[in-house]
């Protein structure tokens, strides 16, 4: 009962946007790929791509690319990965028509660490970037915290439907330190071991402004 109990909690806590006061929010679209090449028992290659869209699509708001060399450990329960991305954002100046680009360059270190509670999996993902973004340097520090459920009960049937859940929150390491935090709920389809699509809504909010959108996410381990 106690178990249950802390997951109903857990649940709410992962899927429940935050209620702020004066948050002008709308909604765009993300496609999303990611991507797990393994070298060996130990050594992968993380790749990704995200094409963010201020509308539906076409809009664009930023091309993200992101690779690294990660390995694992402590029988495939835990991460360590050194990477590095590429971000192109298209930021629109005031209220107008007229878009600014931005680049920027990032090296970040994360520590990802799996558990399975029931039928229930958990995953903690620790990410510390340096951002080089045109001439200023920055840093920011990230922790995530999903879950997977599968939907079917029958222990011996193969789980290809389940639901997704996760919370992220990025905090600067200047002033202001509140970057963002990302609510997201969705559901999955596992095609088979190596591939798996999902769906869902994203809330992402600011301290003063808030932004909803439609992901569509493929993982793809080869």
């Amino acid at each position: 009962m106690k178990k249950k109990t802390a997951l109903v909690a857990l649940i709410i806590t992962l899927v429940l946007p935050k209620i702020a006061v004066s948050q002008d929010s709308n909604f765009g679209n993300w496609l999303i790929y990611i991507g797990n090449k393994k070298l060996n028992s130990k050594w992968n290659i993380h790749n990704e791509v995200q094409y963010r869209n201020y509308n539906a699509i076409g809009d664009l708001e930023q091309l993200l690319l992101r690779t690294g060399l990660g390995y694992t450990f402590n029988e495939n329960k835990n991460n360590v990965l050194l990477g590095y991305g590429y971000i192109l954002s298209e930021n629109y100046l005031g209220n107008t028509d007229t878009k600014v680009s931005v680049n920027e360059h990032r090296i970040f270190q994360q520590f990802t660490s799996k558990q399975i509670v029931g039928s229930v999996k958990l995953s903690h993902r620790y990410r510390f970037e340096q951002r080089f973004v045109e001439s200023d340097f920055k840093m920011r520090f990230r922790y995530f915290l999903g879950l997977n459920i599968p939907l079917n009960k029958k222990e011996k049937e193969l789980s290809k439907y389940y639901l997704s859940a996760y919370n992220e929150i990025f905090l600067n390491t200047k002033s202001s330190i509140f970057d963002r935090n990302r609510v997201y709920a969705g559901i999955g389809y596992k095609l088979n071991n190596q591939l798996r699509l999902e769906a869902g809504y994203m809330n992402q909010f600011f301290e003063m402004s808030s932004r909803d959108q439609f992901n569509i996410i493929t993982f793809f381990t080869f």
